[in-house]
């Protein structure tokens, strides 16, 4: 791993000294390689062997970390500026970036799973696995109640109440809100609960819910693994990921006769604007079934 840092180093000095570049964007461009470089080694892989799929992996995992398109696109071209170098000093022979799209800027509607594919990935859970019944409740937490996957996993026990059935939770600019806990949710937290006492819990995870083995506080990239794998397992193809869960939950709100304000507050947003996108989404999928069930509009597709 020292000789991705040595690399680095290198590549600072080959963009300074050899390609003049300013120092604004000399330190924006070894920002970004850093950031893919800690993003490799808590994966256990090198940049010279790193490929097109795990660098999707990467922009993935900064999509879910709420890094937006264009500072997404920003981050790539630093990235593709060192895979330029490492081909350029015979490091790598094809450089994995070649291929690789930049994030589209534009609005996009994002991918929702109905109820049959969460519960086909909730069938795949394995049985004989300790952590299958924290995923599970994981996984209700996700879809039930719509949080951000950064909000699951500084969810508090403290803030958890059973009677109740809700969880204050920290949203976005340190603010707080209240969102229901399903019942099931509940439930499998509750048996979830002296399997994690079992654990080495560290001092700083004492009053965190979900707990990786190591009785440490779940990353956001260890939640993206768990959900995308159990997606895989159970043969989804959409792109899937903790915050496909949130827009299925809002969605399928929206569909059973929520009103937008209502989702607005569950969510979290400040700005009904950002929950108009559901609006579109149920626009789109009022269009594709007139186009697939109505005579007048199936004829004039035809």
């Amino acid at each position: 791993m020292d000789e991705m840092r040595d690399r680095l180093r290198a590549y600072e000095s080959y963009l300074a000294l050899e390609r003049g570049m300013a120092a604004n964007t000399v330190e924006a461009y070894v920002s970004d390689v850093n950031t893919l470089i800690g993003y490799l080694e808590d994966n256990g892989q090198t940049d010279i062997g790193v490929t097109e799929p795990d660098l999707h992996g990467f922009l993935c995992t900064l999509r879910e970390m709420g890094i937006g398109p264009r500072s997404q696109a920003r981050m790539l071209s630093g990235i593709r500026s060192y895979f330029k170098y490492l081909k350029l000093i015979s490091a790598v022979e094809t450089d994995p970036t070649e291929l690789l799209e930049s994030p589209k800027l534009g609005r996009h509607l994002p991918e929702v799973l109905s109820t049959e594919e969460i519960d086909r990935m909730i069938a795949r859970l394995p049985e004989e696995k300790e952590e299958s019944l924290r995923n599970h409740a994981i996984i209700e937490m996700l879809y039930g109640s719509g949080l951000r996957v950064s909000e699951l996993t500084d969810a508090r026990l403290s803030r958890l109440s059973f009677d109740d059935g809700c969880l204050i939770v920290e949203g976005k600019g340190s603010k707080q809100r209240i969102v229901p806990v399903s019942p099931l949710a509940l439930d499998l937290i509750r048996e979830y609960l002296p399997k994690r006492r079992e654990l080495n819990i560290k001092q700083d995870a004492q009053d965190v819910i979900f707990l990786n083995r190591r009785g440490g506080r779940l990353s956001r990239v260890m939640v993206f693994y768990i959900i995308k794998e159990l997606a895989d397992l159970a043969g989804i193809t959409k792109r899937v990921s903790p915050h496909t869960m949130r827009h299925s939950f809002a969605t399928h709100l929206l569909e059973g006769g929520a009103s937008l304000r209502v989702i607005q507050e569950l969510l979290g947003h400040e700005s009904l604007e950002t929950t108009q996108i559901y609006v579109h989404l149920d626009r789109s999928r009022l269009r594709r079934e007139l186009l697939t069930h109505h005579p007048h509009y199936r004829n004039n597709n035809a």
